[in-house]
């Protein structure tokens, strides 16, 4: 699958996006295969309250199944303006 990171995780992770095999269940359990690969997906990952995750452009919780997701997006909250 395709998973995109935006704004400051892109610049922690410091790729914008890339394909990951993965066989995680949830979006949780990404997350942990993720933060274990390097430090700087461990820094970007420590604070999940301060993130927010898209499945295939649709907001989700970070206890949403994988299963058939073509793409996850890594960003900050929003503020409106």
């Amino acid at each position: 699958m395709d998973v995109l990171y935006f704004a400051w995780v892109r610049e922690r992770i410091g790729v914008a996006k890339e394909q990951v095999e993965t066989s995680a269940v949830t979006v949780a359990e990404l997350v942990e295969e993720l933060k274990e690969r390097e430090p700087r997906y461990a820094a970007a990952f420590a604070d999940l309250s301060a993130l927010r995750v898209a499945l295939d452009q649709e907001l989700a919780e970070f206890d949403a199944p994988l299963a058939g997701v073509r793409e996850v997006a890594f960003f900050p909250p929003m503020t409106g303006g």
